[in-house]
């Protein structure tokens, strides 16, 4: 009975667990049932998502690089004798016409940056300047129409920004127009650069000011002025004073000074091979080998060219004719094509002849000089002096081709015309002329001028990462380590943050995320060499320490909360320490605010602007503490929370901290050294953490720790440290109480 009983007793176990074992496999399959399913609905919901952010960025995107004026807006600024007209078609721009002049055609321009140059700003949101240029490319004016520059929008005010672009009044677009710095000295202005006066504590913006200025005014010269588009970057080559040398027409092919190009008439008759026209030229046909046509070229300017070819009293007076240095070429064909026929109006530009470099056309027209035809030179039908304007952007050292139009006709009553191009590849020689150096970058002038800035920050970030690499020999004597982080906090916030102008701010954050959504890149962040370096270093820090060297060593508001925290306890004012469910939990609204200003930045930019003002970098720090009122109290009031509750800005509320404490989890490593000992019982670097990096458990929460080494010198110092001293009296046998 009792063998039954326990069989059945057997049975029944065995089915238990194998129903149980079914359920188990059947909840299983339920669960991932409906994992699967909510992870369809989840991915269908993100993908509706972003494409409705995809739709709103782009909306946002259009309208944030619209302009915002109409044809009535541009009337009110510009009165008579300047008539405004329609908006042009393949430009955005107005033209502007003179009422004493009303057939003469446009004298001028009115454009917006936006719609030209969109660059974006500190903040990343692009400027609006109203530019207005004349007909040669002189400023008549500049206006703030919008901007989102954390400076300019509080603290400074716009007024600043309104005077500066103020200089460029009478300034013209072939100078090299630069801004000066305010920190170190600049390159004085001269010849064909010209200086504006920066802005204090507003260098980076002023020069995005400068380069979107610059930039749309350009676009417009290029489309209307004829001025030429960008090329290889460096400035026209110019010719050289060299000593004079007597030579013949011969000698002046020989040397290259004078080049040309000849075609046959077989040659000619290949040009027009497959079209309508072949073999149409009947003399063609019959003297395959002889001459259709010959080109010459010559670079005037140069005086050993000029003077030889035409002459000493010709070339003199051709000197005397262009006072303003336009490019000047003598050109001359043999053979049966000639450059001009018996219709050609002086003064004018050749119809069959065209200048292009870098494959940009570029204008030629006739000087109307009576000595083009040269002494010496036989045979020529047709001899001109051809002129490039000024402006256009010629430069004269660099490879150009002059292509001579072929025409043939056939037909009687309605002729079919074809015509084909013989070019000259004309290659100056560089013996002729002085090339001048690459013109440095805005943004590379702007890292000069802060030489010696950067290299006093550079080499007190060399010192800092010695420090930080072997802290024992500096920590282990409390003394010796407040003076020297005392030390380097004052550099901190005196030279880094007052006078340097390197307070890094989630600004930079937000600014990037929109230039970056907007697709203009980040460049603009190359016009403050300060704060980039700075966020260089900060990027390579987070791989090794995490958050801690920025927000314990390289924030100046850190470290004017950090000598407040000083003085409070000198004045033995009441420490506040928060209780840990509490600190958790304002600790956390810290990304809670941080995505805020993110979704903002990219949803609603202009409620970004508002929302980043809960930043007091920018009243303490960049502005001095000269700004309203409400931004004085609560930036004061978060100094005063910090007297009592150590560093509460840093912990409770400061979303770059957060932004670091993301990056920060990077770190491979666990740089404090800790004991087994180190919480269990020991208690000692807990207490003296006023940040609460350190559990009672004796851990290090590294997204705390702001590297202050208190408790590398505790660890280190026998007198403080428990364990430590635990171990040597264990060792003199005499106990291990900690």
């Amino acid at each position: 009975m009792d063998v039954m009983e326990r069989e059945a007793s057997s049975i029944r176990g065995r089915s238990c667990r194998g129903c149980g074992r079914i359920m188990k496999i059947m909840t299983r399959r339920r669960r991932g049932a409906k994992a699967m399913a909510s992870s369809l609905l989840w991915e269908a919901a993100m993908k509706s998502t972003r494409m409705l952010a995809a739709l709103l960025l782009g909306w946002l995107a259009c309208a944030a690089a619209a302009g915002e004026l109409k044809r009535d807006d541009i009337e009110r600024r510009f009165g008579s004798p300047l008539r405004v007209g329609d908006k042009l078609r393949d430009i955005p721009a107005w033209p502007l016409t003179s009422e004493l002049a009303p057939d003469g055609g446009p004298v001028g321009y009115v454009f917006e940056s936006i719609d030209l140059a969109p660059i974006p700003g500190f903040e990343g949101t692009p400027m609006n300047l109203l530019v207005a240029i004349d007909g040669e490319g002189r400023f008549l004016d500049v206006e703030v129409l919008r901007q989102h520059e954390p400076v300019f929008l509080g603290g400074l005010g716009p007024a600043p920004l309104h005077e500066f672009v103020t200089q460029y009044r009478g300034k013209s677009l072939r100078q090299d127009i630069a801004v000066a710095s305010g920190y170190g000295s600049a390159r004085a202005a001269g010849g064909t650069r010209a200086m504006l006066d920066g802005v204090s504590k507003a260098t980076a913006s002023v020069r995005i000011a400068n380069q979107t200025v610059l930039a749309a005014a350009l676009a417009v010269a290029r489309a209307r002025l004829g001025f030429a588009a960008p090329g290889s970057g460096l400035p026209a080559a110019v010719p050289k004073r060299l000593a004079f040398e007597r030579l013949d027409f011969d000698a002046l092919v020989e040397r290259g000074y004078v080049q040309r190009l000849t075609l046959g008439n077989a040659e000619v008759e290949r040009l027009f091979a497959g079209s309508d026209a072949a073999g149409s030229d009947a003399e063609a046909l019959r003297q395959p080998d002889a001459l259709f046509v010959e080109v010459l070229v010559a670079y005037l300017n140069a005086p050993n060219v000029g003077r030889n070819l035409l002459g000493d009293a010709a070339w003199a007076e051709l000197q005397a004719y262009l006072q303003d240095e336009r490019p000047a070429f003598w050109i001359a064909t043999r053979g049966r094509q000639p450059l001009v026929d018996a219709a050609f109006v002086p003064g004018t530009p050749p119809p069959l002849l065209a200048l292009a470099q870098r494959g940009l056309p570029l204008e030629l027209r006739d000087a109307n000089r009576d000595y083009a035809r040269v002494a010496g030179v036989a045979g020529l039908n047709a001899a001109l002096i051809l002129t490039v304007p000024a402006h256009a952007g010629l430069d004269p050292g660099q490879p150009m081709e002059f292509r001579l139009t072929l025409s043939r006709a056939r037909g009687e009553i309605l002729p079919v015309v074809t015509q084909r191009q013989a070019v000259l590849d004309f290659r100056p020689p560089a013996a002729l002329f002085d090339y001048p150096p690459r013109p440095r970058p805005e943004w590379l002038l702007a890292w000069q001028a802060r030489l010696p800035d950067l290299a006093a920050i550079g080499a007190a970030l060399v010192l800092l990462t010695l420090v930080l690499l072997r802290p024992r020999a500096l920590a282990a004597r409390p003394r010796r380590l407040l003076l020297f982080r005392c030390g380097f906090l004052a550099f901190t916030l005196v030279f880094i943050g007052w006078y340097a102008q390197g307070q890094l701010s989630v600004v930079q954050i937000t600014g990037a995320l929109k230039a970056t959504l907007a697709g203009t890149g980040l460049h603009s962040f190359l016009y403050d060499p300060v704060s980039l370096l700075l966020i260089a270093y900060t990027a390579a820090t987070l791989a090794f320490w995490g958050r801690a060297t920025f927000c314990g060593w390289l924030c100046p508001f850190g470290a004017l909360q950090e000598f407040v925290g000083l003085l409070a306890r000198a004045l033995r004012l009441p420490q506040r320490r928060l209780s840990p469910p509490l600190a958790r939990l304002l600790a956390r609204g810290r990304f809670a605010l941080l995505a805020l200003l993110v979704a903002a930045a990219a949803l609603a930019p202009a409620l970004a602007e508002n929302l980043v003002e809960i930043e007091p970098f920018k009243t303490a720090i960049t502005l001095g503490f000269r700004r309203e009122l409400p931004f004085l109290l609560w930036t004061g009031g978060l100094l005063l929370a910090g007297a009592f509750v150590y560093k509460f800005y840093c912990r409770f509320v400061c979303p770059l901290a957060a932004a670091l404490i993301i990056g920060g989890r990077l770190r491979r490593r666990r740089w404090l050294a800790r004991f087994d000992a180190c919480g269990q019982p020991c208690q000692r670097c807990r207490r003296a953490c006023r940040y609460d990096a350190i559990a009672v458990c004796g851990d290090v929460d590294y997204d705390a720790c702001v590297q202050c080494l208190d408790c590398v010198g505790i660890y280190h110092d026998a007198a403080r440290c428990g364990p430590r001293r635990a171990g040597r009296k264990a060792a003199s046998g005499q106990g291990t109480s900690v």
